[in-house]
Order: structure tokens, then sequence, then C-alpha cells
């Protein structure tokens, strides 16, 4: 309870959406891009009423109602808003969120760090919409998650938010542990079963499941853990989602039952019996390609944030990414290795990259329906503009711009899922009028996905400059 009281106090001061609020609005004369379908409208109109999207097509056959207020986006490109369906709001970016990987506990102590987290949530929330991001998913946390969904959709600025509970895991993490852990360890089918009880009494969108390999923890010790949870979970028609990084693991988490992968597989490349198991079995995959370089740029001080990320992400968070400010006497040995080595740390980014970039490709051309994520709140990875790095990386795998912008889009909304997740991701008639309105095309470049001129969520526009001032 004291739990809950702290969060609604954090949001307070923050604006709710005004109820039985509803404004006509047409949008006029712009570019319409549905990126799930490859269409483009020139000289489109987009009727919104309220918080849905109530008409769009050709200005020709799709009528501007006489009550409605005229936006003209000449010149302009409007899409779904993007959807990033990996995120964890229990983590904030920083150097300190995760003290199970460096312990800086002594520099800045684990319940500051979550007390921070709480306290900076609104800020948070309103830059995912200033990245045009309207929708995202978080893939596992503390049981304070489900309040913060709660918070998050009855708030403005600020995403629809999908949530996981706390990780079903092989592993313990006892140093993310204050009451209330993100991630719990599992001994047996039976224990497993009863956690899923207690996590579907919150209605979780997902139950996640962090399956860590290492020699203690062999891929097939964890497998009945994995095939209980499985069970209990869609026997309640929730779905289950795996971290999962190497191929084996990929295998058998979907030969369990699984239904997204919420990593790329970095071990080895793709084989066609996996190919096959991806498709045969209608997987999700989530890329996050972005999350594998950044742990160790930042420990190696060789940092790569994108213009979007030093605009639009949290001066505070990036402010620790420094390194070299810590105190030498108190930097854990890992990150005194990537600063003694940078080269070593980017040379086993550039490994990783080159797996799992190419099997992203083969992926994607075999037809495995791929969800664009970030894993945003881990250490480097920043909430909201990451996407656009996520973006860049997924176009040197060899996607297009207009796969890119449906895997963030349509694709996205898939995963998603739910009542919600079927009424987001496009611009169709019923729709949540959740959209971005961009000033150059995406289509021909998609590093033009960030140029914002204002983002549309739940029918209020938001000129772009006047979220994250």
């Amino acid at each position: 309870m004291k739990l809950k009281i702290t969060l609604i106090a954090a949001f307070s001061l923050f604006a709710v959406i005004p109820k039985g609020y509803a404004e006509k609005i047409a949008l006029i004369n712009g570019t319409l891009i549905n990126p799930g379908i490859s269409q483009v409208v020139q000289n489109a109109t987009i009727v919104i009423d309220g918080d849905r999207i109530a008409a769009a097509g050709d200005a020709k056959t799709t009528s501007t109602p006489k009550d409605a207020r005229i936006v003209d986006c000449k010149g302009k490109f409007i899409l779904p808003g993007y959807i990033d369906t990996h995120v964890h709001f229990f983590q904030s970016g920083d150097l300190f969120t995760r003290p199970d990987v460096v312990d800086l506990t002594k520099v800045r102590p684990y319940p500051k760090e979550v007390a921070w987290i709480k306290r900076n949530l609104p800020d948070t929330f309103e830059r995912y919409l200033r990245s045009g991001i309207t929708s995202v998913v978080d893939v596992g946390g503390p049981f304070w998650n489900f309040e913060v969904r709660k918070i998050a959709n009855a708030t403005a600025k600020a995403p629809r938010v999908a949530v996981a509970g706390p990780l079903i895991s092989s592993v313990s993490r006892p140093q993310l542990d204050l009451g209330d852990p993100p991630i719990v360890k599992i001994d047996n089918p039976e224990q497993a079963r009863e956690f899923v009880r207690k996590l579907a009494a919150q209605n979780p969108d997902l139950v996640k499941i962090w399956y860590i390999v290492d020699k203690d923890h062999p891929v097939d010790s964890f497998r009945p853990i994995v095939r209980a949870t499985v069970e209990e979970s869609h026997a309640r028609n929730i779905r289950v989602a795996v971290h999962a990084t190497e191929l084996e693991t990929a295998r058998a988490a979907v030969e369990e039952g699984a239904d997204v992968l919420v990593h790329s597989v970095i071990d080895k490349e793709v084989d066609d019996a996996f190919v096959k198991l991806l498709t045969d079995h209608h997987i999700i995959l989530c890329p996050t390609l972005v999350v594998f370089e950044r742990y160790g740029r930042t420990f190696a001080n060789k940092l790569n944030l994108t213009p979007e990320e030093k605009a639009w992400g949290n001066p505070e968070v990036i402010a620790t990414l420094d390194v070299k400010k810590i105190p030498q006497n108190q930097l854990p040995d890992r990150i005194k290795t990537a600063l003694a080595k940078p080269d070593d740390a980017l040379d086993r980014i550039k490994k990783v990259h080159e797996i799992a970039l190419k099997n992203l490709k083969t992926l994607k051309d075999a037809g495995v329906t791929i969800a664009a994520g970030t894993d945003a709140g881990n250490i480097g990875t920043i909430h909201g503009p990451a996407l656009f790095r996520e973006f860049q990386l997924m176009r040197e795998a060899g996607l297009t711009p207009m796969q890119i912008l449906q895997c963030a889009t349509a694709n996205a909304a898939k995963l998603f899922g739910g009542e919600t997740g079927g009424h987001i991701g496009s611009i169709d008639k019923g729709n949540f009028a959740d959209l971005i309105v961009l000033k150059s095309n995406p289509i021909d470049d998609v590093r033009n996905a960030s140029d914002i001129d204002s983002v549309v969520k739940n029918g209020i526009i938001y000129p772009a400059n006047s979220l994250v001032r």
C-alpha cells in the first residue's frame, strides 16, 4: 500500500486525460503512410473524433467534417505512432541502474536509484512521446510495474503501456531485491506454476522468462520450468516472452511453447531448422540490437549516443554515463578492464552485431514477424530516443525503411497484443488516434523518422517543441 501511495504522489501534479475530452480534427494535405500494408496515400485526409480515428484516406474519397478543426499538413508525412516493444521502467538507463552487473552502490545506493526512477517516471513518459513513441511494452519488472501501467494509461503525456511482472529466471539477482524483486529465481515446475498464478491476478499482458544459460545452468536443466510456465500461462490466455540469446536456448524456448523472443540470437548464425520453427510457430521476434553495444561502449568510455538521444534523453541519466567521473578506487573491475582495453570491448560488440544483424535479415526474409524494441533502461540504452539507434542498426542489417517502420508500428502492435494492440499500429477507422507528423519522408531515408513536427496521442496534438523543453 505504501508503494502505491508513493507512486500516486509522484504523479499528483501530472496532467491526466480530461474526462469527456473530445475534439474533432481533420489533418489534411499530408502524405499518409501505413507501413503495415506498405500504403502511401498522397493528399490524404485523416479525421480524428475524440480519441479515435473516424476516417482516413485520399481527400477525394474522405470528406472533411464541417465542424472539424483543420490542421494543414502540406509537405508533411503522417504515420502511426511508434511502438517500442522492449523497455524496463524499473531501470533508468544510468550507470547505477544494474548493481548486479556493476556494483557502484557506494557511489549511489540502489534504493536511492529506484526512488529516483519512480520520481522521474512522468519525465520518462514524456520523453517517449517526444520521440514519437505512443506505446511501449515493459517486458519485466517488480510488481509495482502494474501500478505504473495503470497510471501511464490514465496520463495524457504518456505512452500506452503493456507490462509483464517479475521475470521468471534460471538465476538469482539478489542485488536487485528491495522486497519487490524484478527477477525471481524459480527452482522447479510447481513453483513456476504457482508464480504464474500470482502474476495472473495482476492481469499481465505477458509473462516473461529470463532463460540464462551458463556452465552452472545448462539449457536442458531449465526446460521443465519453461514448459510449466508456458502451460500455466496459456491456460489463462497469457502469452509468454523469453529472453534467450543463444541459438539452442531460443530453440528450446520455442519448442516449449514460447510466443515471443525478446532478443536476437548472438552466439551463432541461425540454421534452417530454427527459421522453420519460428515461422511454423508464428513467433514474434524483438531483436534489441542497440542494447548489445551500450553496456560495452559505456564501460569503455566509447558511448555512441545519437543526436536524438543527446537532445531528448534525460540529461541526468546521460551525465552519469561518463565512467571517468567515477573515482578510480570505486570503479568495478569490469569497467577498469574495459577502460584499459577499449578496442577489445568494441571488437566484441562488432562480432555480436555481425551475427545479430545477419540473423535479423535471415529471419525477416523468411517471413518471421519482427517487432522493434530497444531494451531501454539498461545501462546506456536511453528511454525514448534509443529507438532511432535501433532503426540505424536495422538499416545496417539490410532492412528497407518501409520494413523498419513496419517493425515499429503494425508488427509491434501484434506484440503489444490484447484489445489495445488491435487498435494501434495503423491509421485506420476505429483505431486510437496515436499518430506522428514528420517534416520529411521516412521512406526516402529512415533517418527522417526522427524529424518530428508533432505527435498525436489519444487525439491530442502535441507540437514536438512543446514536449521535453
